[in-house]
């Protein structure tokens, strides 16, 4: 595949651009008022992650002389991760926190408290805070102490000389974790209001009685964001779980890559903070607030305030296609099930697991784990399967990032009840999503058979997650796709040579190359002037052949819809180029999370192919990831993912954004139809 010759956009900024339209959600007056404050807490939660991960990553690729990666790339997505940051405090200071003022919901700093709140914070300071606060004065004995990645500290400059004269004017101190970031006064002192005292405000009011006989001239709470991505080289390491939880020790303490500090902190602190952590000027991030905005969850989740929350939604359960009362696998003999979550529930996940391990025809359980947490009944359910007896084999992803803590304990629950634990192919993630059951029953001419069960997905196994995230799951009993799911299982455990399942496309191995296949195969229809369509919702589009398949495809006249949730690098819209390609984003009340690809390539059934998948289309989860993607053959199935996954978005107006040529996205419309709006009204329909 040639690549395209049309410029494509940066992908640093394309993440960027997407925490934008996250905090656009912060400013919208129908969105309600505890909602968007949380989506300011979303924001700081993701750029944390985009400093930790991404940009730590561009500073290490602009450090390669042969990487396209240039100084001035650095310094653009530096711009724009400030001007995000600082619009991002202005609409806390300026809309979020004035609204919730008049909901009689506050946040008091010292000098808005009363002499009673001060008293009770200053009790509280005593008996709460202080004991665990330990000041360091710097000398050549106290170094500058290790500061851990995204740990709150506070900086002082002290007059004076210390207990034994000397002249040390500088003091660090650690802001143990263990505190809760947000107080909540009592009834009693808070004047019928909900008022709230931030814990940086309870320790800036009594700093100085952390040095008696000195004064604190000038102070500031800072905090340092790290690169935190674990590097094991696998190919030398003898076992990747012991190497991985060595790693997690020092993650905490990597190279440091952003200085948060309050926008009053003087530049002789704040120049000294850079010294110590050998960071440039640009590094430093002055706020107007909290420095780390994340921990405001604790406020939400503190506040009387129902009507200031989205209105409760709870998932159904498809009684009409999945009766509760019956067996899932007699269910699965008479066809394919569809759950569509976050509208449908995931307990028919849960269930099907369930049954499992409580059914004594089953013989075997396979799962594959990435994201499931640290509490999950459905590995409990597991550890049950291999304590009952029955052959267990998990393929746990322990590189999963910032969830290989959980991972690795996971494994070691599950080998320690005797289940087969194996962590995938060296060098690459396993983030498909399959869970594949082996039961024995009577077959047709009475004797004993063995008929496999499959759940396959776009997303995680997580219920929590599954409440918040949109993703399909495919309950199947079918042969040919159960046994594609088997013979993925036994090349992750076996590591024998690749042979290409019948039904589903494996990265990364074949799903590449098919997608490249099925977009040539539009192009060529669309050239010969027949239907030519492309529609794919994912969470990001990054590979240039993929895009490049896309633009050719576009180019010979087919009809392109895109909708990208995160970061896209391909432009559309580009006069001759792209401009049959439309990409649009739909921030809403739940993370987009599906993944489908649908071709049509002529007039016929048979030129028309629907998947769902668990990946995005990034070289990284096309060739360094084990993912799969699945057609949807039934066609009632595939209409209704087209009728609820694909057509709502593409005609959503309230919560969708269009991708210009520049790479700045604007609102559809202020008004109008909300896909996710919808489908929740649907579903709780019935």
């Amino acid at each position: 595949m040639t690549l395209p010759d049309v410029a494509l956009l940066n992908r640093e900024q394309a993440i960027l651009e997407f925490n934008k339209r996250v905090l656009a959600q912060a400013e919208r007056s129908d969105v309600p008022l505890l909602e968007r404050l949380r989506y300011i807490c979303i924001v700081s939660s993701n750029l944390d992650e985009f400093f930790e991960v991404r940009f730590a990553d561009m500073l290490d690729a602009a450090r390669d002389p042969v990487n396209a990666v240039s100084s001035r790339d650095v310094e653009r997505v530096a711009r724009a991760a400030h001007d995000l940051i600082d619009e991002q405090y202005a609409i806390f200071n300026e809309q979020v926190m004035p609204a919730l003022r008049e909901e009689r919901i506050v946040i008091l700093n010292h000098a808005d408290r009363n002499e009673t709140q001060r008293h009770w914070v200053a009790k509280f300071f005593e008996r709460e805070v202080r004991p665990l606060l330990v000041p360091v004065g710097l000398d050549p004995a106290h170094p500058f102490p290790q500061v851990a990645n995204k740990s709150l500290h506070f900086i002082a400059r002290l007059s004076g000389k210390d207990a034994f004269g000397r002249d040390n004017r500088i003091a660090i101190v650690k802001v143990p974790r263990v505190l809760p970031r947000v107080i909540k006064l009592p009834a009693t002192v808070s004047e019928g209001q909900q008022a709230f005292v931030l814990l940086t405000s309870v320790i800036r009011a009594h700093l100085e009685e952390l040095f008696p006989g000195r004064h604190v001239e000038a102070f500031s709470q800072f905090r340092v964001t790290r690169d935190s991505d674990l590097e094991v080289d696998e190919e030398e390491v003898a076992n990747l779980r012991h190497a991985l939880r060595s790693g997690l020790t020092t993650r905490h303490f990597g190279r440091a890559v952003r200085l948060e500090v309050v926008n009053t902190c003087p530049a002789e602190l704040s120049n000294f903070l850079l010294e110590q952590f050998d960071m440039p000027a640009a590094a430093l991030y002055h706020v107007n607030g909290p420095v780390n905005l994340v921990r405001l969850n604790e406020l939400i989740d503190q506040c009387d305030a129902p009507e200031l929350r989205f209105l409760p939604h709870e998932p159904v359960w498809p009684q009409g296609r999945l009766p509760r009362q019956k067996s899932i696998f007699h269910r699965l003999r008479k066809g394919d099930v569809l759950l569509h979550h976050p509208f449908e529930s995931f307990e028919p996940v849960v269930q099907f697991l369930r049954e499992a391990v409580e059914d004594p025809d089953v013989l075997a359980i396979k799962q594959t784990v990435y994201r499931t947490g640290s509490k999950s009944e459905l590995m409990d359910l597991l550890i049950e399967a291999a304590r009952r007896g029955k052959e267990v084999m998990v393929v746990v992803e322990l590189k999963a990032r910032f969830d290989e803590e959980a991972n690795i304990n996971w494994a070691e629950r599950l080998e320690a009840v005797g289940a087969q634990v194996v962590y995938g192919i060296v060098g690459m993630k396993t983030h498909a999503k399959l869970l594949l059951v082996t039961r024995r029953e009577v077959g047709k001419l009475g004797k004993p058979v063995l008929r496999r069960y499959a759940h396959l997905s776009t997303g995680n196994y997580n219920p929590k997650t599954a409440r918040l995230y949109t993703d399909l799951g495919h309950l199947t009993a079918d042969p040919e796709l159960t046994a594609d799911a088997d013979l993925v299982f036994r090349e992750l455990a076996a590591l024998s040579k690749f042979k290409a399942p019948k039904r589903l496309l494996l990265a990364p191995f074949n799903m590449h190359s098919r997608m490249l296949e099925h977009l040539a195969q539009v192009a060529r229809a669309a050239r010969a002037g027949q239907p030519a369509r492309v529609v794919v919702k994912i969470n990001a589009l990054t590979d240039a052949e993929l895009i490049a398949g896309l633009i050719a495809a576009g180019q010979a006249g087919a009809r392109i819809d895109l909708i990208v949730r995160g970061a896209c690098m391909l432009p559309p819209g580009l006069p001759g180029q792209t401009d049959n390609i439309l990409v649009r984003s739909v921030v809403g009340r739940f993370l987009e999370h599906t993944r489908i690809c649908y071709f049509r390539w002529g007039v016929s059934e048979a030129d028309e192919v629907l998947y769902l998948s668990s990946a995005d289309w990034m070289s990284r989860n096309m060739f360094r990831r084990i993912e799969v993607a699945w057609p949807v053959l039934d066609p009632a199935l595939r209409q209704r993912v087209i009728d609820e996954a694909l057509m709502p978005y593409l005609h959503d107006r309230l919560d969708a954004w269009q991708l210009g040529p520049d790479g700045h996205s604007q609102r559809v419309a202020e008004t109008g139809v909300s896909a996710q709006q919808a489908l929740m009204r649907r579903y709780i329909a019935g």
